[in-house]
């Protein structure tokens, strides 16, 4: 299977504070890969480092995304080439309505991809998203706000899993998409995710609770304790973390 993103000797951090400390890893172009380990290892600094977050420094090493090293580019020219970051917090920005936001990002994204693309109207874009927004559940009312303005915590996600929908991305970094969910709510989220996935695309999805992956099929779990991926298998690791928790590995 072509590799999309690979993850060479990272070591990265806050300032001169070191969190990631040579992390490697291969995701495959139809894989599914979760990050699971205890709160502080250093999972939401991977999926912001990935995405080029700057408040995060890139100490050393590599990330190769789409055969290119991707080390130096903005958050925004990683969106343009297909990464996707859904945040642990979501933040609220008013003045900037969800659906006008999500017509502009597509749009921009459809243009930067094909420069023969021809601009969707505006009807013909909320079609496409009346059908996104029915799978989640989403109220027509909860578009028109500004973004996650208002918003509880199941909506904030869900909206997260709107802009995944209709941007479409060639991968996925999930990061604790399940946190604050109740059982309606993360069904809804573990559904979109999996529409996703059956669409030949890949998700990093980085959490420390076993409840979502009841209802996903990933390929790899990897146990990543301070800093550092300390084992990966297929999903009985999910089990054993079930039973024992991370003692082991933290011992290990």
């Amino acid at each position: 299977m072509k590799t999309l993103l690979s993850i060479k000797n990272l070591f990265a951090g806050i300032g001169a504070k070191e969190i990631l400390k040579g992390v490697n890893m291969n995701i495959g172009s139809k894989e599914m890969h979760v990050i699971m380990g205890p709160n502080g290892s250093g999972k939401s600094t991977l999926a912001n480092v990935l995405m080029g977050n700057p408040k995060f420094s890139h100490l050393s090493g590599e990330i190769i995304f789409r055969n290119k090293n991707i080390k130096s580019e903005s958050p925004d020219k990683r969106a343009a080439m297909g990464l996707f970051l859904a945040f642990q917090y979501p933040r609220e920005i008013s003045g900037v309505a969800l659906n006008r936001f999500l017509f502009l990002a597509y749009s921009k994204l459809k243009s930067g991809k094909d420069k023969k693309y021809k601009q969707i109207s505006v009807f013909e874009f909320q079609e496409k998203l009346q059908e996104e927004m029915k799978k989640l559940k989403i109220n027509s009312e909860l578009t028109s706000r500004g973004i996650n303005e208002g918003f509880s915590g199941g909506e904030k996600k869900k909206a997260e899993m709107l802009q995944l929908g209709i941007l479409d991305p060639e991968m996925a970094i999930l990061d604790e998409t399940d946190s604050g969910l109740d059982v309606d709510a993360l069904k809804i989220v573990a559904e979109a995710i999996n529409r996703f996935s059956k669409k030949n695309k890949a998700v990093l999805l980085v959490t420390h609770y076993q409840r979502l992956l009841k209802y996903l099929n990933p390929n790899f779990i990897h146990v990543m304790i301070d800093g550092k991926i300390v084992q990966s298998g297929g999903p009985e690791l999910v089990k054993k973390i079930e039973k024992e928790g991370y003692g082991n590995f933290l011992n290990g």
